[in-house]
């Protein structure tokens, strides 16, 4: 499908980049072309105007913002961001989730922790690491790059002007939007996961734990805590996102004196890891009582919600296993922020968040 140069400018999100402009693009290059003359008239800036985002080094060439292979980057970084740090945290998981279900026998962090290495040896701490990994990195492909997208869909919809006065509608929207298709890759590895981290003589792995389970519960079984799982990851996510893309704003606008265009790369990515773990802290309140309806939904066959409730009650649901899960938390968003930003400069492309450029709120506000 083919756009004009206008209609084209007006699907970038303003309030995020800068506009690009082709023509320009295509001036810049005629003159860098042209052959010398005695008055030389000065190139147009290109810093801030090209629509193509070259490289440092430039390993997969120019990547256009917002074209394909914009959306695969994004997805790949957001494989390793979310499948390397769940699977790395794959022992804290562990003992969360046994205390979770049997907080009778796993009273506190440290006896968990305890009771896990004697009963199991330190080999035990990793059970259930593959179904994590798997089920994590398709959850992240489809959690950061449908982010992407959707944020970029609803600012066209909403136009520069409102997607610029409620960007963090925007941002909640998107995340949203996108979380809802992330739980469904996500949520068959979860399930196995959660047995077989729970229920000591279930399985070994994913190898033996899944054709178990669907024999079980069936394959439809896979997908019983796929509506907690929303009640979970969605206010988990849209916390994610939106306050991440606030805070890392805050943080170039009120507490670091020099603009972000002008910061190191690797200063950009400390910010990122901070803006990262507060979001995190913050996404582990929202979404815990959820969590512990997930893991009990997943470990006992048959059960409901109701079940759940009246077994754990309304102040367990909240606060049963919360500390680990803030350190956890807290800890896993900084570093997927980290490695997904980082990734995103390896290819090329703008670290995310921070203040919007002056030139977008213009093109707003005109």
């Amino acid at each position: 499908m083919a756009f004009s140069d206008s209609s084209r400018q007006s699907l970038i999100p303003n309030f995020l980049y800068s506009p690009s402009s082709t023509t320009n693009l295509l001036i810049a290059k005629t003159a860098n072309y042209s052959t010398p003359s005695l008055f030389p008239s000065p190139s147009p800036p290109t810093d801030n105007q090209n629509f193509m985002i070259p490289a440092p080094s430039e390993p997969f060439g120019k990547i256009e913002m917002y074209s394909p292979r914009f959306y695969a980057a994004c997805t790949a970084g957001g494989i390793l961001s979310c499948g390397l740090t769940h699977m790395t945290v794959t022992p804290l998981d562990l003992v969360k989730c046994n205390m979770q279900i049997d907080p009778v026998k796993y009273k506190s962090i440290t006896s968990g922790f305890g009771i896990l290495l004697k009963e199991q040896g330190v080999r035990g701490f990793f059970r259930g690491w593959v179904p994590t990994l798997l089920g994590y990195s398709a959850q992240g492909a489809c959690k950061f790059g449908f982010y992407e997208f959707f944020k970029k869909y609803y600012s066209d919809i909403a136009g520069p002007e409102y997607a610029t006065k409620y960007k963090t509608l925007i941002y909640l929207a998107g995340s949203a939007s996108a979380e809802v298709i992330a739980d469904v890759a996500l949520c068959p590895m979860e399930a196995v996961k959660v047995r077989v981290q729970t229920q000591p003589g279930f399985a070994r792995g994913l190898g033996d734990g899944l054709p178990k389970f669907v024999r079980s519960e069936g394959v439809l079984g896979l997908y019983k805590g796929l509506v907690p799982l929303w009640g979970r990851q969605i206010p988990y996510t849209m916390m994610k996102f939106a306050s991440f893309e606030t805070i890392v704003e805050m943080l170039y606008k009120y507490a670091i004196p020099t603009p972000k265009n002008e910061c190191s790369k690797s200063f950009q990515l400390g910010v990122s890891f901070a803006g990262g773990y507060v979001a995190g802290v913050l996404c582990a309140i929202v979404s815990h009582p959820a969590d512990n309806l997930v893991s009990f939904l997943n470990n006992a066959k048959g059960a409901s919600v109701g079940d759940a409730v009246k077994k754990l009650g309304v102040w367990g649901l909240f606060t049963r296993g919360l500390p680990l899960r803030i350190v956890m938390i807290g800890t896993l968003t900084g570093a997927q922020w980290g490695i997904y930003d980082a990734f995103k400069v390896f290819v090329g492309l703008p670290t995310t968040g921070g203040a919007a450029p002056p030139a977008a709120i213009e093109a707003a506000k005109s």
